[in-house]
């Protein structure tokens, strides 16, 4: 059962370039599978087993020692999905009333609305009322890939069906093809390497919060890149997550915002550009998800922050792809599902009517997980090698890799999830309190936890926390 999920995590820390850790480093238990024509379940517990034993590598350097790391297949399944459960109160819906797949005339195409000026654009080009009944007519008249360019031109986030073959044959998946998994570049540090916090192997320590006195930098949005800072803030990083004064994501914040404080600039403001450019000037990390040309346009491009701090762990994400036709387009995961054919494959296998896509959002969760584990070998990078290192990864590589692996509709089936998946302790939210489930991941003497619940973004002031 557990050995495709050794394979995949193989793979995985094979791409982050880092010495190979002795074959029993990191154990597999845990009953079942998601119901999935791709390997999903082996894919998450990969993911959060590479991530993890990055961190554990990075505790090592700093006096810890080399403790076993123990993955639960089970839970980590759970956390592709959500691991909050409200006590008293109701999540806020996932997705706009208008978001979904629609038949065209030449097969299917999905529409992303749930940012209001992703659904204004979208209606732009259907010329229709917010109506799903009025949305499904308008698709109706139109050719997919035509419905596509449409949506693209007029900033709006659509994906005509592709079938697998479809897609290793366009332009895009090609390129996609050649990329590697994370693809590293690193550059002298020029100055100090190390960062705040204990260096000692005690369990008050570095053992015990081996990601102590590490500043992250967040700009990061749905949904992969806040898995990753939620993760790197489980082992003790400050994270600090800043928006636009008028960005929300209702559905996803109480899920991803644990031990983070999180606040708002307006970039286009100079007292807050100011602020900004201090923050970056003393993170330890920026992880970012914005499009390339975002960050440009606001004069933040790669060599101002190179310039600006020259020993940042600097990791970021893309849907699409760094090269090829399709760099820099609009995309999240359920959009390059079906771009890649992933969505094709489970209506084909299935023998479905419309799209069958995988049971959670495993593009950005894996990748969230590969983004933390990219920035921990990047503080392992500092430290050893006195080099800063840059990171990129996107969800359609991460779709490659799946893609690679076969589910078993028919095997044991994850079992529900039930009262004793989660923490004994409620969290405490900006929401109302709620249950987390337990962790997926163990290494010993070091617990992931969160020392407050999620809170609502423009919540914190922006700055680091004092010391």
């Amino acid at each position: 059962m557990t050995a495709l999920s050794h394979h995949l995590l193989a793979t995985i820390w094979s791409a982050l370039e880092l010495p190979a850790p002795a074959t029993d480093a990191v154990s597999f238990t845990g009953h079942g599978n998601l119901p999935s024509y791709y390997a999903v379940t082996d894919l998450a517990a990969a993911a959060i087993g590479a991530a993890a034993l990055a961190v554990r590598e990075l505790a090592a350097l700093r006096g810890a020692s080399e403790a076993p790391v123990s993955v639960d297949r089970r839970l980590a399944s759970l956390w592709f999905g959500w691991s909050l459960a409200p006590v008293g109160w109701e999540r806020p819906a996932l997705w706009d009333a208008v978001a979904g797949d629609y038949a065209c005339l030449d097969g299917w195409i999905r529409l992303h609305t749930n940012a209001p000026h992703h659904r204004r654009a979208a209606l732009d080009v259907l010329g229709c009322a917010p109506d799903r009944q009025a949305v499904e007519q308008a698709v109706a008249q139109w050719q997919g890939a035509a419905l596509e360019a449409a949506m693209v031109a007029n900033r709006g986030c659509a994906a005509q069906m592709r079938s697998a073959g479809d897609w290793h044959a366009h332009p895009q998946g090609l390129a996609v093809a050649s990329e590697p998994l994370i693809a590293f570049d690193t550059r002298p540090c020029g100055g100090a390497v190390a960062w705040a916090g204990t260096r000692t192997g005690s369990r008050t320590g570095a053992e015990a919060r081996p990601l102590a006195g590490v500043k992250v930098l967040d700009l990061t949005r749905v949904l992969a890149g806040p898995v990753a800072t939620r993760f790197l803030a489980g082992y003790g990083a400050e994270v600090l997550r800043i928006d636009a004064p008028d960005w929300n994501e209702p559905g996803v914040i109480p899920e991803v915002t644990p031990g983070k404080r999180c606040a708002r600039l307006d970039l286009h403001h100079a007292p807050d550009r100011a602020v900004f450019e201090q923050l970056l000037a003393e993170a330890d990390v920026l992880v970012h998800g914005y499009r390339p040309e975002a960050l440009a346009r606001l004069g933040y491009d790669e060599n101002y922050r190179r310039q600006a701090n020259p020993r940042l762990v600097d990791v970021c994400l893309d849907a699409y792809g760094w090269s090829g036709p399709w760099t820099g387009r609009r995309g999240f995961d359920s959009l390059v599902q079906m771009s890649c054919g992933i969505a094709a494959h489970g209506m084909q296998a299935s023998g479905a009517g419309k799209p069958v896509p995988l049971p959670v959002q495993a593009l950005d969760h894996a990748t969230g997980y590969l983004m933390a584990a990219a920035v921990v070998r990047g503080l392992i990078t500092r430290v050893t090698q006195q080099r800063a290192t840059q990171a990129r990864l996107s969800l359609a590589r991460t779709a490659a890799l799946l893609m690679t692996t076969e589910g078993e509709i028919g095997g044991v089936q994850l079992a529900p999830v039930a009262p004793d998946d989660y923490a004994l302790a409620l969290e405490h939210t900006a929401w109302g309190p709620a249950r987390r489930l337990r962790a997926p991941v163990a290494v010993a003497g070091m617990a992931m936890a969160w020392p407050q619940g999620a809170s609502e973004l423009g919540s914190a002031p922006a700055q680091w926390a004092a010391p």
